[in-house]
C-alpha cells in the first residue's frame, strides 16, 4: 500500500517492560527478567492515518480495546534478543495489516462440469432407489 518507510515503527513510541519468563529453565529463570512485554499505542503513534485505521481494524487478540498492541517475547535467553524479536513481530503485524488482498475475479462453472455433476447425482439416485424392498405383486 504505502512505501515501507511510512509504515516503519518508531522505537521511541514503544514501551518495553522486562518481566520474568515462564516455563522451565532451571535456577536462572527465577532470578533474571529476560522476557519482554512490548506495548505500542496505535492511536498515539506517528503512523499515517490510513495505516492506523487498517491496524485498528485488525481482529487480533494482541490488541486491547483501547488500541494498544501488547506483545510478549520470551523465545530467547537475553533481553536484547527478546526486544528485537518483539519489534520484528510488531512490524510484521503492521505489515500484515497493510497488505491488500487482490480482487477476486468472478468465474463461471463450465457447462460440462454442471452436466457431469447432474449425471452423477442421477446415478447415485438410481442406486439408492434400488436398495429398497422389492414390490410384491
Amino acid at each position: 500500500m504505502e512505501p515501507s518507510e511510512l509504515k516503519q515503527v518508531q522505537v521511541q513510541e514503544i514501551d518495553f517492560n522486562a518481566i520474568r519468563a515462564q516455563g522451565a529453565g532451571g535456577q536462572n529463570v527465577n532470578k533474571v527478567s529476560s522476557a519482554i512485554h512490548l506495548r505500542y499505542d496505535v492511536r498515539a503513534s506517528s503512523l499515517p492515518d490510513e495505516i492506523k485505521a487498517l491496524v485498528l481494524d485488525l481482529r487480533d487478540r494482541r490488541m486491547t480495546s483501547e488500541g494498544v498492541i501488547v506483545i510478549k517475547a520470551q523465545r530467547f535467553r537475553t533481553q536484547e534478543k527478546n526486544r528485537e524479536d518483539a519489534i520484528k513481530r510488531l512490524q510484521a503485524l503492521i505489515d500484515a495489516a497493510c497488505e491488500v488482498a487482490p480482487a477476486r475475479l468472478a468465474t463461471r462453472v463450465p457447462r460440462a462440469a454442471k452436466r457431469q455433476r447432474l449425471d452423477e447425482k442421477r446415478k447415485v439416485s438410481t442406486i439408492k432407489s434400488l436398495r429398497g424392498k422389492p414390490v410384491a405383486e
